[in-house]
């Protein structure tokens, strides 16, 4: 917003710019993702609540007289109209309250917190696993003409293979065969956790490594080909600062951008890889929430899922906007 006054004499006059750095920035880093993560919450508790299935014959089973599910009925909130619902629901969440899960009979809020440690590390790992194998192979990938076949092989290979099939491989060969890693279960002790979430960070990160690989090669050829590159060699500048100034200057943005998307899709990918090895993390609540409709839980998990991929894409844009200069000055 910015401020005008009028000549003297005149009454002030205060005019209000959209386009003021600040308020821009509120309204792209603040307001949008409030925004979107509040539209996602409301459309996934409207198709949750509109969804078939009972609740309170599910808490009360098919015996309990009319009476007692008149008085849940009413406990519960389910007479009331769908924006009243929903504004009890957030205003419970942003207060820690999540409701009761119609399955387990206990807050939700309880039931995710020991889930989503365990959920946290495995995505941690996984994260590691995907970035180290990306960046590397896709350098090795895009700087040498030698290796860059094998590299887009092993990298269409990881793209091609489910997860599924992977975590089927995975257990036969290194739980089942070798006996190297635990068949199931994540472990107590960070040690012990450590040791049981290998594989299944292994076989979350394949397929992510995969496409990481691929882009980052692509990027890093490209920028490896262009006309300044092919100058600074010719004239005789030493290939590890040109690498630096020039080919990956120029390719990080799209390797950031890839990287985010990556790492955000994580935790949703979790509720594959988590069921396979039987580990009791919010992918695996989040099926069998699911099957059972419980739906309090469902509502919670797909919220938790969609605030964390809009967090993420936040800070990847607010670090596309600090790296390229272009982007600061609104080109």
């Amino acid at each position: 917003m910015s401020v005008s006054t009028s000549s003297a004499g005149a009454p002030a006059r205060v005019r209000v710019s959209w386009r003021h750095p600040l308020l821009s920035l509120a309204m792209t880093y603040v307001v949008g993702p409030v925004a979107t993560v509040l539209c996602a919450s409301f459309l996934l508790f409207t198709v949750l609540t509109l969804a078939p299935g009972d609740p309170v014959a599910q808490l009360l089973g098919p015996h309990a007289s009319d009476t007692a599910r008149a008085a849940m009925r009413v406990r519960l909130g389910l007479d009331d109209p769908l924006p009243e619902r929903y504004w009890h629901w957030l205003t419970g969440a942003l207060h820690g309250d999540l409701g009761t899960s119609l399955t387990y009979r206990q807050p939700v809020s309880d039931l995710l917190a020991p889930r989503l440690l365990t959920t946290l590390l495995l995505v941690g790992m996984s994260a590691v696993l995907i970035l180290v194998a990306g960046l590397v192979l896709g350098g090795i990938g895009g700087t040498s003409p030698r290796w860059r076949p094998l590299v887009n092989a092993l990298s269409g290979l990881g793209i091609a293979v489910p997860a599924f099939v992977a975590t089927t491989l995975l257990i036969s060969v290194f739980a089942v065969s070798l006996g190297w890693f635990p068949t199931s279960g994540a472990g107590s002790g960070f040690t012990d956790r450590l040791w049981h979430l290998t594989l299944p960070a292994i076989a979350l990160s394949i397929g992510y490594a995969a496409y990481l690989t691929q882009l980052t090669s692509s990027a890093i050829g490209e920028e490896a080909e262009a006309e300044h590159v092919l100058t600074g060699r010719g004239r005789g500048l030493p290939r590890s600062w040109i690498f630096r100034r020039h080919i990956l200057r120029n390719a990080a943005l799209p390797i950031l951008t890839a990287s985010g998307l990556t790492v955000a899709g994580l935790v949703a990918g979790s509720v594959v890889v988590e069921p396979a090895f039987g580990i009791d993390g919010v992918g695996s609540l989040l099926i069998k929430s699911v099957s059972a409709k419980d739906y309090p839980v469902v509502t919670a998990v797909s919220a938790l899922i969609v605030t964390v991929f809009v967090v993420v894409t936040t800070l990847l844009d607010a670090g596309q906007h600090l790296l390229d200069p272009r982007l600061r000055k609104g080109r």
